[in-house]
């Protein structure tokens, strides 16, 4: 068996199966996540392939991709053929620049970034570069982890841990709730109350073109709170505020599309008459933004958390103004 203590790069070795026995560093990853990163090369949905047919063995039983790795857990990998490394992709100068510029805190480990829309957090599923793949060279003495995700066209604090321990810390917080994700969105429509939370259980689908959508499922789906507020009504549409209490895929959107008043600018869920209208007001992205993260530290639970802000970027004050014109 190999005690697992840290990530490598694997070369295109002939296939065997291998039995992992998991360290404390990487204890508390999920197993999909776990095996995205040690099987480096191998295709997603060939990961996840394996896991649904029970080739992937943890302690000799069947084990879901979202259930967390414990220390001393054995975890049989089947044989996999592996792609042969390549030289990590280098980002561009210009996304570079535009990502240094971005970070709204930083200390000995962990960061937020401020995403910006139209850039995913990480490569995969067609998306050669992704934001923490384009970030990693910039900090090559820490080990860089997204903590969680944004949608690729939603703007605004993301969360980065710079050490494994901090990355552990942080995804027992979110497991617990006491991470508070705050965002900012236009919805096409209005609340039918000035605060409303929406309790509506959500599952992923993915359709024969392979495109994933989320749905409303209120029998089979993963529970998921939503609480809206209602910060000014312009015409027909409706700037809020969100308070986001889980982290399922398309949460937010989903919601709105819920509640019959889609995020501005959805392609996916939302009206495609008004994201016409909005496109003429330069409207071009979603109007979805990550306003705030309120992070607890793990020194000191007395003390008062960490709070990041974002700005609303310009593009979307602009038609924030326009609409109140």
């Amino acid at each position: 068996m190999t005690q697992f203590a840290s990530f490598t790069a694997l070369t295109n070795v002939p296939t065997r199966v291998e039995t992992l026995v998991i360290a404390p560093d990487v204890a508390g990853q999920r197993v999909d996540n776990f095996l995205l990163n040690y099987l480096k090369g191998v295709p997603r949905s060939h990961i996840y392939r394996l896991l649904r047919s029970g080739e992937v063995r943890l302690n000799k039983k069947r084990v879901k991709p979202d259930h967390r790795l414990c220390a001393a857990d054995q975890l049989r990998i089947p044989p996999v053929r592996r792609a042969p490394p390549t030289a990590p992709q280098s980002a561009p100068a210009a996304l570079r620049q535009q990502l240094t510029a971005a970070i709204v805190y930083e200390d000995e480990r962990l960061l937020v970034i401020d995403k910006p829309a139209g850039l995913a957090v990480h490569g995969g599923s067609g998306v050669q570069l992704g934001l923490i793949e384009a970030l990693r060279p910039l900090r090559p003495q820490n080990e860089l982890e997204l903590v969680h995700r944004l949608d690729r066209d939603t703007s605004g604090c993301l969360l980065i841990s710079k050490r494994r321990s901090m990355l552990r810390w942080l995804h027992e917080q979110l497991r617990h709730g006491t991470i508070e994700k705050h965002y900012q969105a236009l919805l096409v429509g209005s609340l039918p109350k000035s605060t409303l939370t929406v309790d509506a259980p959500l599952r992923k689908n993915q359709l024969r073109s392979g495109e994933r959508v989320v749905t409303v499922d209120m029998h089979g789906g993963r529970a998921a709170r939503t609480v809206f507020h209602s910060q000014q009504q312009l015409g027909a549409m409706t700037l809020v505020t969100i308070r986001l209490h889980t982290g399922r895929t398309h949460q937010i959107r989903v919601h709105a599309a819920h509640l019959a008043a889609p995020v501005a600018g959805d392609q996916k869920y939302g009206d495609a008459q008004a994201n016409r209208h909005l496109r003429g007001l330069g409207l071009n992205r979603l109007f979805l933004h990550a306003t705030e993260l309120c992070i607890p530290l793990p020194e000191d639970r007395a003390s008062a958390p960490l709070r990041v802000r974002a700005p609303l970027p310009q593009v979307l004050a602009q038609v924030l103004s326009q609409l109140d014109h």
